[in-house]
């Protein structure tokens, strides 16, 4: 007579398999999600920092605008913010729990139409190779523009918060001269990144109230449906202009602007010792040629 198999015993993800899925959604939202739109919304006051300047903004370009209040902020973040390496630290953990998991759901799923039959078979995979290219895109950006890994800047320029408009500009374009092949690269990567990250977190929004069992039926799902449309069209468009913003930014300006804040909140001294200490700029082709003159 043949023996019942036994079963194998659950591992630990099978076994709190309800929690586990639910603390995923949840990392995607709190402190991820919310962090996502927190960062658009000041990178994309490059675009419209002029009128949150109020009064102050009087006099000045949307450009120069988008340059004084996009540096105010940036400032505040790195220097007055409290616990904020303690903010890194836990931002950082819930996107390595989030990632993980999500890499071991993608590969070891087996679809997703029978949990969730009334989303689009395309919105499924594309949820899948946002969570890829995101990543890896979140890891690039962080390194070169947060922890200074300059080598893999074009010309190496260094991110710096005293003046983070400029130097933004010259790891986006390439160069503090303005655009080079390498600088139009760097930016496609950035679209594609920020745009995958976006569209990734608005779907993953609307998958994680099936999850909570929030949303059950067709109709539900439709209508937190367009919600999440909603609030994806709006953080795509905060996506955009902070990298539009970026693009257009002129280096001398914007370093002049930044130098002028410096001098106003520090006096000249400070402003001397963070030029000192910065790294030497390329020289520049006008330059070179009066030296040789």
């Amino acid at each position: 007579m043949n023996q019942p198999q036994a079963h194998a015993k659950p591992g630990p993800l099978q076994k709190h398999h309800f929690l586990i899925r639910r603390l995923h959604s949840l990392t995607g939202i709190v402190p991820i999600g919310v962090f996502l739109i927190a960062h658009l919304v000041t990178n994309s006051s490059l675009a419209w920092g002029k009128w949150g300047l109020r009064t102050e903004g009087r006099g000045y370009s949307v450009a120069e605008g988008g340059i004084k209040y996009f540096q105010k902020e940036v400032a505040w973040i790195n220097t007055q913010v409290p616990h904020l390496l303690l903010i890194e630290i836990t931002l950082w953990v819930s996107i390595a729990f989030h990632s993980i998991l999500g890499f071991y759901y993608a590969t070891t799923g087996k679809g997703n139409l029978p949990r969730y039959p009334h989303q689009d078979n395309w919105r499924y995979s594309l949820q899948r190779w946002s969570g890829y290219i995101g990543i890896l895109f979140i890891f690039y950006h962080v390194a070169t523009l947060r922890w200074g890994w300059t080598f893999l800047v074009p010309e190496g320029t260094k991110w710096s918060h005293d003046f983070s408009a400029s130097t933004l500009a010259a790891a986006l374009q390439g160069s503090p001269e303005g655009w080079t092949a390498a600088g139009i690269g760097i930016s496609l990567f950035y679209f594609v990144g920020v745009s995958l990250l976006v569209f990734h977190f608005a779907n993953g929004l609307w998958t994680a109230a099936i999850t909570w069992g929030l949303t059950v039926s067709e109709k539900a799902q439709k209508q937190w449906g367009v919600a999440c449309l909603g609030l994806g069209l709006g953080l795509m468009v905060a996506a955009w202009a902070s990298l539009g913003g970026a693009l257009l930014i002129d280096y001398d300006e914007a370093k002049g602007i930044e130098s002028k804040l410096i001098v106003e909140k520090y006096g000249e001294d400070r402003l001397e010792e963070l030029l000192d200490a910065a790294p030497a700029e390329p020289e520049r082709p006008d330059e070179q040629a009066m030296a040789d003159d």
